[in-house]
């Protein structure tokens, strides 16, 4: 019987050892990421239709010119380096768009280091945290916001489909992402499964 609890007792102390080792390793992965991307954020004027309209269309123009510019690109410093260097055409197709449209609405364009909330990206889930980002905000800025990662190049692929295609996946294996994004979506599936309990 000694024995028994003994063991028992070993037994709770190594799942506990291994749980919050994950979890460890989990925050460092995730922190690993946020090292290794930098996202394009749009935010609409508001959550009217037309406002939700134009903001797809600012973001269609602005993946277009960043594609040509930069789809090539070998690193998150390079794209963010280019991305700066063409800060003004960004700023000005963004605008150009707006006005095409027949609006008048301010435009703000801002490199920084934001905070993202958990995001599902088709079948990839992005954990929560700051990120590099490239902002641009329409008028009022108080409408949904639409995000794509621009590095690793994921912004250039349809994901209407609600899964990232392998090949896109594959550009992220340099920095083992794919890996770490199924490693964070299981320990943060089993923290949100121990809370609802």
């Amino acid at each position: 019987m000694k024995k028994l609890k003994r063991f028992f007792i070993i037994f709770i102390f190594l799942c506990l050892y291994i749980y919050i080792s994950a979890i460890s390793y989990v925050k460092v992965v995730s922190n690993d990421l946020q090292e290794s991307i930098f996202r394009l954020h749009v935010i609409a004027n508001s959550d009217s239709i037309e406002d939700q309209n134009l903001k797809l269309k600012v973001r269609d123009n602005i993946i277009k010119y960043m594609n040509s510019l930069c789809s090539n690109t070998k690193s998150k410093s390079e794209a963010i380096q280019i991305a700066k260097e063409h800060s003004e055409e960004f700023y000005d197709i963004a605008k150009r768009t707006v006005e095409e449209n027949g609006y008048t609405y301010d435009v703000k364009l801002n490199f920084g280091n934001y905070n993202f909330p958990t995001k599902k990206y088709g079948d990839i889930i992005f954990p929560s945290g700051n990120y590099d980002a490239l902002k641009i905000e329409l008028g009022n800025a108080n409408g949904q916001n639409w995000w794509c990662v621009m590095f690793p190049p994921l912004c250039f692929v349809d994901i209407s489909s609600g899964i990232v295609p392998d090949e896109s996946k594959d550009t992220l294996k340099n920095s083992n992402v794919k890996l770490k994004f199924k490693l964070i979506e299981m320990f943060q599936n089993v923290k949100i499964k121990t809370a609802k309990k």
